[in-house]
């Protein structure tokens, strides 16, 4: 016998074909992953949802998707991407088709936990690709794979189409059949990555269950989780947020609020690309300096209410009004979206470099965060407007998390920096 691969996988798999292939089945299970985003709209008029019953409708797919990427990672680690994004894939497909016959309420959530699955396969693919480079163009990878949330974009620009046309059901529909498509097509184009052959030629060993989870213990990897949670966090929940935070302080209708949070969407992801070259060419430490530093400063612009205040003139009060305009809100926000989308790629480029062996569990738990930052924020967001009264309170609360990671961040790195120093010789 001069093989032990198995028959099913692909004889020429490379390094370019996986990197694509999973990039282009992640933009396709995000596009799943956040379909209530548009067809959630039609629903709660159908059934005549609360606010509150909206807001859980949408983020059950945000919240599931986000649980399971724990256990996706570490499965991805012990049997392989190739069969766990296939299976992830057609279990998600199946569970978004069974959504088109759920009309109640009840159903709705159940079958809105199936679809969250999608939202998983970040895990995978990044366990799956990292496998395929060396440490130094892993932070390209993965940049290039992270651009898949443009799925988010698909979503918005053409579920409103085919929603208009045949109805909710057939969005539910049409996106499970592309996303079962997908599946099949990567299982045929793709081939198990190096460390899965290698096992499967006897070349080597397999770590147990609490292997997988050791790395977990490290305060350094809930660090990385917190940065998670606000560039991917952050991402998702403006994204949500954005529509209705238009159309509350500037008057914007439906339609042109929409067509701004999904224009936001787009940089916010693609530029992730670039964020994975720049931490290959000029550390993932510095990019994460400039991305929290001017992320901080965008929050801190963004933070401040329209004011009316009186100063004391030598001729007597004079009268002053402050507020962002419209459209100095816009570029500010894509501003912040574009350094947030260089985060994401630099918090993916530390992970197989301080943890090689345990990407999929760490990776997992980092990707995890983030998600539930994306379920909790919005929730934070309208919290903090009853509250408050202030619709700028959102990004008073962005600016405290990233003021933190940052000063997290800097007091982490000096440690290091005293600990390497005390081992050099004098």
């Amino acid at each position: 016998m001069t093989s032990h691969e198995p028959a099913s996988s692909a004889p020429t798999t490379t390094p370019v074909r996986a990197l694509s292939m999973s990039t282009i089945a992640f933009t396709v299970c995000f596009a799943v992953w956040t379909i209530f985003s548009i067809i959630g709209v039609r629903i709660k008029e159908e059934l005549g949802l609360s606010e509150t019953q909206f807001g859980l409708l949408v983020g059950t797919p945000i919240l599931t998707g986000s649980l399971v990427r724990l256990a996706l990672g570490i499965w991805t680690d012990r049997y392989g991407g190739r069969l766990v994004y296939t299976v992830t894939m057609l279990a998600a497909a199946i569970a978004t088709f069974l959504l088109s016959f759920a009309h109640t309420y009840a159903h709705l959530l159940l079958a809105g936990l199936g679809v969250g699955l999608a939202g998983g396969s970040f895990a995978v693919g990044v366990a799956y690709v990292s496998r395929f480079y060396p440490a130094q163009k892993q932070g390209t990878a993965l940049g290039i794979f992270g651009v898949g949330n443009v799925g988010a974009a698909v979503t918005k620009f053409l579920a409103p189409f085919v929603l208009v046309a045949w109805g909710w059901e057939a969005v539910a529909q049409v996106w499970a059949l592309a996303l079962a498509a997908m599946a099949i097509l990567f299982w045929f184009t793709t081939g198990d990555d190096p460390v899965i052959r290698a096992r499967r030629a006897g070349q080597g060993a397999q770590h147990s269950f609490a292997a997988d989870f050791e790395p977990l213990k490290n305060l350094q990897v809930w660090r990385f989780a917190l940065y998670y949670f606000f560039v991917f966090g952050g991402f998702v929940a403006l994204s949500l947020w954005l529509p209705r935070y238009l159309i509350g302080v500037y008057g914007f209708d439906i339609a042109t609020a929409g067509m701004i949070g999904a224009a936001y969407s787009i940089p916010a992801s693609v530029f992730r690309a670039y964020g994975g070259a720049l931490s290959d060419r000029s550390g993932a430490r510095t990019v994460m300096y400039w991305t929290f530093a001017v992320s901080a400063v965008c929050a801190l612009i963004l933070s401040i209410p329209p004011t009316d205040y009186v100063v004391r003139g030598v001729n007597g009060p004079i009268a002053a009004h402050f507020e962002i305009g419209p459209w100095a809100f816009i570029a500010v926000i894509f501003v912040l979206g574009f350094f947030m989308s260089l985060g994401k790629a630099a918090v993916y480029k530390h992970i197989p470099v301080y943890y090689p062996q345990n990407v999929g569990a760490v990776g997992g738990l980092v990707g995890m965060i983030g998600g539930l930052g994306g379920f909790f924020l919005p929730l934070l967001f309208g919290w903090l407007n009853d509250v408050t009264g202030l619709w700028t309170s959102c990004f008073m609360a962005l600016f405290v998390i990233v003021a933190g990671s940052l000063v997290w961040m800097h007091i982490a790195i000096r440690q290091m920096e005293r600990r390497q120093a005390g081992l050099q010789p004098a």
